[in-house]
């Protein structure tokens, strides 16, 4: 997927637990990244963009994230969608959270209850980073920071992440949309097939941030605002149960009540 991924586990018992913890992380990501990128020659998305095969034809995998992301592009009402422009079946906006949420679903099985995973800066986690710690109580969350879009080296806001309020509904997951990193790879609602770069028009945010109390929920609603402007994010912020820290073109921040504590 071209992007780097973390796991942090403040309460592993032995070398044994953190060899069994990395190598289910890496071998989920590596099965998905063969599957779904597009980068990748002999992918199954790879051969459906080049029509090789049909998508009734594909895995029952592809079928299914299919239609997942097509779910999610009538409850955004387009602003998220799984066709790029020229038609390419592309679902690289939401292979990601799936990777993380099916990653962090197979630490559980293991037994791991305190951790933190991270990829290319979305995040989601599970316990306390205090977990083990003599008289902590696992009461202290994960704090996430969020990156200046127009200086890397600093950041514009934190979030809390689980901690004591895990299983009263906390917020366990923080995704990350922008142009800041990759450039203009998200294309707007609405755009055509003759738009070279997939973006219309400048776009209202550069960069996008939700937390949600699952990470597929805040990965799709991020890249959906980035991609819907200020009806995405007002349909957005009114229709899920979410916080949002969204950076304008000319800077300005807009922050729901969680992040502007």
């Amino acid at each position: 997927m071209g992007t780097v991924v973390s796991l942090t586990l403040p309460s592993a018992s032995g070398a044994d637990e953190l060899v069994a913890a990395t190598a289910v992380v890496e071998r989920l990501f590596a099965g998905l990244d063969e599957t779904f990128s597009l980068y990748r020659a002999d992918s199954e998305a790879s051969r459906l963009a080049r029509a090789e095969i049909k998508l009734p034809d594909a895995s029952g995998e592809m079928r299914r994230l299919y239609a997942d992301a097509v779910g999610w592009r009538l409850l955004t009402e387009g602003a998220f969608t799984p066709e790029r422009p020229d038609g390419v079946l592309d679902l690289s906006g939401i292979v990601k959270g799936y990777a993380i949420q099916e990653a962090g679903t197979s630490l559980l099985a293991l037994g791991l209850r305190d951790w933190c995973l991270n990829a290319g800066g979305d995040v989601l986690v599970s316990g306390s980073p205090e977990a083990g710690s003599p008289g902590s109580g696992s009461d202290e969350p994960w704090r996430a920071g969020i990156v200046d879009p127009q200086d890397r080296r600093t950041l514009i806001a934190g979030y809390p992440l689980g901690g004591a309020n895990s299983a009263n509904g906390a917020n366990l997951a923080l995704a990350t949309s922008g142009s800041a990193e990759r450039g203009d790879h998200i294309w707007a609602a609405g755009a055509g097939a003759g738009a070279a770069s997939g973006v219309r028009g400048a776009p209202a945010f550069r960069q996008v941030s939700v937390a949600a109390a699952d990470i597929v929920t805040a990965d799709v609603l991020a890249t959906a605002i980035v991609a819907g402007g200020m009806p995405m994010l007002d349909r957005a912020t009114d229709g899920w149960n979410i916080e949002v820290l969204a950076v304008q073109a000319g800077g300005e921040l807009l922050a729901t009540p969680g992040f502007r504590r």
